[in-house]
């Protein structure tokens, strides 16, 4: 207990906080290329056989991009919040660090496994451009159900860090 304790203490608030901001954007940007990566692979196919579908497909393939805007918009406002664009950084206890670092995890997991979630259907819509290319807002609507748990993560790091009282 007491190595966690030193360890949580030598970080500081502050460190917790820019860790913890720092794991929203690398977690969703990961799990955005990840997304993005398998869509992509699957339009090739597409592309080479159909060129002209290549706007339908690359609809499909931005769609789980957006976690990693998300994850940017997790750090900027844990950012903000700390005052680092405001030119006066604050300096947190480390219970207020963790609190901030705690704020992040929702977009941090939400966003990670949302847009590789996100990327498989994606990549299953591809078909739909393949077979039936009028039909594919249907697969357009289908990653829309799995962006609304990217966004619900979202709320709730947005939520947290804007509740937050220093």
């Amino acid at each position: 207990m007491d190595f966690i304790t030193g360890l949580f203490n030598a970080f500081g608030g502050i460190g917790l906080a820019y860790l913890g901001s720092a794991i929203a954007v690398a977690m969703c940007c990961v799990g955005s290329a990840k997304g993005t990566g398998m869509t992509g692979e699957a339009a090739t196919g597409v592309i080479a056989e159909t060129p002209e579908h290549f706007s339908k497909c690359m609809i499909l393939q931005v769609l789980p991009g957006t976690q990693g805007l998300y994850g940017i918009v997790a750090w900027f406002m844990v950012l903000n919040k700390i005052g680092v664009f405001g030119g006066s950084i604050q300096q947190l206890t480390v219970e207020q660090g963790l609190a901030m670092f705690a704020a992040c995890m929702p977009i941090a997991f939400g966003g990670l496994l949302s847009a590789i979630a996100q990327g498989r259907v994606a990549t299953a819509s591809i078909n739909i451009v393949a077979k039936k290319p009028e039909e594919s807002t249907k697969g357009i609507i289908l990653c829309g159900i799995v962006e609304f748990y990217a966004i619900l993560s979202l709320l709730a790091t947005i939520l947290l860090v804007m509740m937050y009282q220093f």
